[in-house]
């Protein structure tokens, strides 16, 4: 029997090495799922000794559950340096940013957000988290993170667009019945219309 290759190890600052591992392991669990990829398959393809994983993330169940995490929490990124022009701008700016981490991560958000049907309780809380956090993106984006009277409508028709938003991504993705422009028109517009249209007039029930 051949001997197992060494592995290949670079000298990376922790917080690096941490990041390899996570890109890795959310490229590999996008291609095949939770249980048939092993913390060895990505220990080899990051370069790493399997006991650096268990270091960073403690289980191979708590890597996948940062994957999903980091794929179903929006980026800071996506909501920052907005420019100071129209609430259209800004929100057009945010989706096309989110288009851009999602179709770089394709298999991963799919398997990500087909997570919510399989009933598992640490999910279903990061689920609820990225609610919030994907929520707080919008409203900074629509200038209105100030917002007290009606707040809790409005966050709640913030939430609720973000299921449709999942739902439009498989669209595009998956089904091929929406491009990457038309998802970005009718995010963009349907988060409009709610912030401009649909909120003042629930607001004032």
């Amino acid at each position: 029997m051949n001997a197992q290759r060494p592995v290949q190890r670079r000298r990376m600052e922790p917080d690096a090495r941490r990041a390899e591992i996570l890109a890795v392991a959310r490229r590999l669990f996008g291609e095949g799922s939770f249980s048939t990829v092993s913390t060895s398959d990505i220990a080899a393809e990051a370069g790493v000794a399997r006991a650096l994983i268990n270091h960073y993330f403690g289980s191979k169940r708590e890597l996948y559950l940062e994957v999903v995490r980091q794929m179903l929490v929006i980026p800071p990124s996506v909501s920052e340096r907005l420019p100071p022009t129209t609430v259209e701008e800004r929100l057009s700016i945010c989706v096309d940013r989110w288009l851009d981490v999602v179709e770089r991560n394709r298999d991963m958000w799919l398997s990500a957000i087909g997570s919510e049907s399989i009933g598992d309780d640490e999910v279903e809380r990061i689920m609820l988290e990225a609610d919030e956090i994907a929520t707080d993106r919008v409203l900074e984006a629509a200038m209105m993170s100030d917002v007290t009277v009606g707040r809790e409508k409005l966050r709640g028709m913030v939430r609720a667009h973000s299921a449709m938003l999942k739902a439009a991504s498989r669209e595009w993705l998956v089904r091929g019945s929406l491009s990457r422009s038309d998802l970005h028109v009718m995010l963009t517009r349907t988060a409009l219309h709610l912030v401009n249209t649909v909120f003042p007039a629930v607001r004032d029930d």
